[in-house]
């Protein structure tokens, strides 16, 4: 994490840098005095592909820049700036984005890549691992790309599986977001059944032995489940061989012990907003929650709120069409698609929600205390669970932010592309519009600052430097 903490404490400065210069390219006031126009960008010797016209919303935070280019050599973003200013080098492929906005590819923190839908765990858990590999997680991985999602963060699934998919997708041998992993859950005890994508920790020793197992094996991230039924000693133990290993840590927040275990023993995300019925955070949660976020030196405290699948649950239960979207089935098995349509039937007598409506009426106090605690929200949806699918749900994610918790459009924009990045360590790499870094862009019809639900119809996705759709 010590990587991570350094590249934090300059933040704010490059975020001030990034917004000065962007705000150079915005409209002149008529009683301000007129400033030499800005020099043509350095010319870019060579550029296989071009973006050319559109708005650009790069993820810094600062003013859009109109009639933009982004030029990308390979699978690396070699320029950006404005039609005029920056040539387009000879030989580039030139893809038009007049009349739309272009972005960075989207982040969705909380996925589950081994599950598409179905509604009875028991039963799946069963049928589906012949297919995890060969048709389910590429499904799944393809499906978010499709719908402008170019990472997701899978958190708890098969190991070898998941990470076999993954390679097959970095070597360009399948099409789909590219997937940052944490393997199995870590628990007290597997329940029975699970054990593929289940581990369960026997003492301070064993958690090590695990971490270590799954750093070695190359996962992005360790993540805890049910910590609070394991003892602090080897909750503590995964938290800093995790971290030796530089790798963070994240953990359910489903219970208030959850919460206040994993803060003490330095937790770096939590998942989820929890406290079933509860109206709200229990005040020591709280007063745990200021103090942690009060220690800049130690950087973001995050947080993945997975609120649209709560939120919307009733809606959903009631929509006859939803089922009938073809987005959720495509590129899986005809036989898993009937066999995922049957099981949700009825969502209404599911027990997986049996009390969320119960929940329903705690949510905004849950959400409003997590926004004024201090802790930087990341964009993520439980992808995979029951009736709740990989691509799409990430800009259902968005857009509840925005209509129903009042979260403001670029703040929402930044929360599944530049701070995702930001929580991994790969700020250099990703989550940006910006020279030197990977070419993932997505392009939008309408201004997603007033118009948020233009991210359910992404136009055209650049992934690894290549279109993709």
């Amino acid at each position: 994490m010590k990587s991570l903490l350094r590249a934090w404490r300059p933040l704010a400065a490059v975020a001030s840098l990034a917004s000065v210069s962007l705000a150079a390219t915005t409209a002149r006031r008529p009683d301000t005095p007129r400033r030499p126009a800005a020099a043509p960008a350095p010319a870019v010797q060579r550029a296989t592909l071009a973006l050319v016209g559109g708005t650009l919303i790069d993820g810094h935070g600062g003013a859009p820049i109109p009639n933009s280019v982004v030029l990308v050599d390979g699978t690396r973003i070699v320029g950006v700036g404005r039609v005029g200013q920056l040539a387009v080098p000879s030989g580039a492929t030139v893809i038009s984005t007049e009349g739309q906005y272009v972005l960075p590819g989207l982040w969705d923190m909380h996925v589950h890549v081994m599950l598409v839908g179905h509604a009875n765990y028991a039963h799946w858990d069963r049928v589906s691992p012949p297919e995890w590999e060969r048709s389910i997680i590429p499904a799944a991985a393809k499906q978010s790309v499709m719908n402008g999602v170019t990472s997701i963060r899978d958190l708890g699934g098969p190991l070898e599986q998941i990470l076999a998919v993954r390679d097959k997708i970095e070597r360009g041998e399948l099409v789909g977001a590219t997937i940052y992993t944490s393997g199995p859950f870590l628990q007290h005890a597997p329940y029975p059944g699970t054990e593929q994508f289940r581990w369960g920790i026997s003492g301070p020793a064993d958690a090590r032995a695990k971490v270590k197992k799954l750093a070695d094996a190359g996962v992005n991230v360790i993540k805890l489940i049910d910590q609070d039924q394991m003892t602090k000693e080897e909750v503590r133990a995964v938290v800093d061989e995790a971290h030796a290993r530089k790798l963070p840590v994240v953990a359910h927040a489903h219970r208030p012990e959850e919460v206040r275990l994993g803060l003490e023993v330095g937790v770096d995300d939590f998942e989820h907003t929890g406290m079933q019925a509860s109206p709200g955070y229990p005040d020591d949660v709280l007063r745990a929650l200021h103090e942690r976020t009060a220690q800049g030196a130690k950087g973001p405290l995050w947080w993945t709120p997975t609120i649209d699948v709560l939120t919307n649950y009733t809606q959903r239960r009631d929509d006859d069409e939803y089922l009938d979207d073809p987005r959720w089935y495509q590129y899986l098995p005809p036989a898993l698609v009937a066999d995922i349509r049957q099981s949700l039937r009825r969502l209404d007598t599911l027990q997986y929600y049996r009390l969320v409506p119960d929940r329903g009426p705690t949510l905004q106090t849950k959400f409003r205390q997590l926004r004024q605690s201090g802790a930087r929200l990341l964009i993520g949806t439980d992808a995979g669970v029951p009736g709740n699918f990989h691509g799409y749900a990430t800009a259902e994610e968005m857009i509840t932010w925005v209509r129903q918790y009042g979260m403001d459009p670029m703040e929402t924009i930044r929360a599944a592309t530049f701070w995702p990045a930001m929580s991994l360590g790969l700020q250099d790499k990703v989550g940006t519009v910006s020279v030197g870094k990977t070419a993932d862009i997505i392009t939008v019809r309408e201004n997603p600052l007033t118009s948020i639900e233009t991210f359910r119809h992404v136009q055209v996705v650049v992934k690894n430097g290549k279109r993709v759709k």
